[in-house]
């Protein structure tokens, strides 16, 4: 026990720093991408869009070549790709659901999820191409 109250500096330095090193590593499990990455992984490495929308979210609009797969029937879903190893871009509305997405697409076993930050409102701010259920 002297040897903690002795040593207790250091022994807060350790746990401090070790905390340090987690902090990164926590902070990319809910890292989303921007536009500009999902069209790149779109584009040169074939990555699938999915919109975790609402079918009523959905038909207002969505980013053109999106697969809509609504959040509740994620998990069960047979729309998904049969290959894990494809990068998932995952959109929803804002970026909110997109994430909780990401995180069960993974537990399901996909190896390259990305949620879009910010969702269809900053594809469509990008001025990326949008479409509807109606077009």
């Amino acid at each position: 026990m002297s040897f903690l109250i002795d040593n207790w500096m250091l022994i807060l330095l350790a746990l401090v720093s070790g905390g340090m090193l987690l902090v990164p590593q926590l902070g990319n499990m809910g890292n989303a991408i921007g536009t500009a990455e999902a069209v790149r992984l779109l584009n040169r490495e074939k990555g699938v869009l999915i919109d975790v929308c609402e079918p009523a979210e959905f038909a207002a609009g969505h980013a053109n070549g999106a697969r809509n797969i609504p959040l509740g029937s994620l998990e069960n879903s047979k729309d998904l790709p049969t290959n894990k190893a494809l990068p998932l871009i995952v959109m929803c509305a804002s970026g909110t659901r997109s994430r909780r997405a990401a995180g069960i697409l993974r537990k399901l076993g996909y190896q390259n999820v990305q949620p879009v930050a910010g969702g269809n409102a900053a594809w469509r701010e990008a001025n990326l191409p949008m479409a509807s259920k109606a077009n």
